[in-house]
């Protein structure tokens, strides 16, 4: 029997109505104190979902949720405790039991889980990409801003030390004014090639949506996975992850996986967020199926005393002209700044000033941004003091907006001027129905 479905505004009355009956206090009122524990709601256990159980299992885990019956009962042997359930939704009449969530379902569910729970006061640690489209992220931005909880997406290098000292190198001014920037990654989840697809064993070499019907795999909710995304009848080609991240209907392809990752140093140092411009390029795109190989680039305006800057992404095969030529370290994936005084040139976890020479015996800058034990342990004690995580929803929201800007713009083939207060692209109505989607009947956000 399939569950009952209800509209956005009966869910979010039932929500409300049941947070005033048992008297839900906002989150941020338990757990001050940094020996006590909070309670979490996990919300999918399996694959990166297991991960993030692992990380904040510290705390007391209260709720166990997955639509695949094996990866649930897996977490439910180390955290017998804990209630069980198939439909996330319904994790949510107990909601006086849980102070935060964490969300770890696939792309396309993310805004579906993390929306009640801001609503109700939770706190919220939700994988990357935040959302699967702008509309989606923007609202999903707007319902923390409102909630006033903890948030944090999960872009676990974020919380590296790397990371947070080549931000305070770039707004040093080491380099000088930055005025172009480059990311690229050597990896490339999307419409692959037949060779590519023999190569590794995880890709489905495939250039259409399949009509072939596979057996659902035994404890797993086909129909629950799917949530607000359009019916498919069930196939291997997008399940398990990461098949699902090639398909626009559940992912957005490498751009909104990695993007979240190696995008996210060029927002935070160079302090962007809504882009003026867009433009996109490579393989004529595919209705059904993300890109393996493209190219964005974004224009931003000044932000105080930084000046416009171009930002340029490359996927798979492409890169930059300046690592093709031989003028930088050829890594397979990295982030370049260019400035008037040099370049700095970082990848997860090593950065580099160019050129080297000039910068020998350079003295770093004092630390600036608060250094923390881990990305999840951020989020737990944040939980607890009521501070600010660095990756919070108002910051992932406009940088999960902007990676999807990528892909919008790529799929329509025009550069885009994007009027980011409408959330229009005023000079191309066709990008409208990229930008948000309707839903599957039953499902509303």
């Amino acid at each position: 029997m399939k569950p009952t479905l209800l509209t956005r505004r009966q869910f979010t009355r039932k929500l409300l109505t049941t947070a005033a009956i048992v008297g839900v206090a906002p989150a941020f009122v338990r757990g001050q104190n940094l020996n006590n524990k909070l309670n979490l709601a996990i919300i999918a256990t399996g694959g990166r979902g297991g991960g993030n159980l692992q990380a904040v299992a510290s705390e007391n885990i209260v709720a166990l949720c997955d639509v695949n019956a094996r990866s649930l009962d897996a977490a439910a042997k180390k955290f017998p405790q804990a209630r069980k359930f198939t439909d996330f939704r319904k994790v949510f009449d107990h909601a006086k039991e849980f102070d935060g969530v964490v969300v770890s379902t696939c792309e396309h569910t993310h805004a579906f889980a993390t929306m009640p729970a801001l609503q109700l006061g939770k706190h919220v640690y939700c994988e990357k990409p935040l959302t699967h489209n702008i509309w989606e992220a923007r609202k999903v931005r707007e319902a923390a801003a409102q909630a006033k909880v903890v948030t944090q997406m999960g872009v676990q290098i974020h919380a590296t030390e790397n990371y947070r000292q080549v931000v305070e190198l770039v707004q040093s001014g080491i380099i000088g004014p930055v005025h172009e920037a480059h990311v690229w990654v050597g990896r490339a989840w999307g419409l692959q090639s037949e060779a590519d697809a023999k190569q590794h064993k995880d890709i489905v070499f495939v250039t259409e949506r399949p009509t072939e019907t596979h057996p659902v795999p035994e404890g797993l909710d086909w129909d629950l996975w799917l949530g607000p995304a359009p019916f498919r009848p069930f196939n291997n080609v997008y399940f398990p992850g990461p098949k699902w991240y090639r398909w626009w209907d559940f992912g957005s392809g490498t751009m909104s996986d990695l993007g979240s990752h190696w995008n996210d140093l060029a927002f935070w140092a160079l302090k962007l967020q809504a882009p003026l411009t867009i433009e996109a390029s490579g393989p004529p795109p595919h209705p059904e199926i993300a890109p393996a190989s493209m190219s964005a680039t974004y224009e931003y305006g000044a932000r105080g005393d930084m000046p416009p800057v171009k930002l340029t992404w490359h996927q798979g095969e492409n890169k930059p002209d300046i690592w093709r030529s031989g003028d930088i370290p050829k890594w397979d994936s990295g982030c370049l700044f260019i400035g008037r005084k040099g370049m700095i040139l970082s990848d997860y976890f090593k950065h580099v000033l160019l050129p080297e020479k000039e910068f020998a015996g350079f003295e770093r800058p004092s630390p600036t941004i608060p250094r923390v034990s881990g990305h999840h342990e951020e989020w737990l004690h944040a939980c607890k003091t009521g501070k600010s995580c660095s990756a919070n929803f108002e910051y992932s929201g406009w940088l999960t907006e902007a990676n999807h800007l990528g892909n919008v713009a790529y799929r329509v083939g025009k550069k885009l001027v994007w009027d980011a207060q409408q959330m229009k692209a005023t000079n191309a109505p066709e990008a409208d129905k990229f930008i948000r989607r309707p839903y599957r009947e039953g499902w509303q956000l």
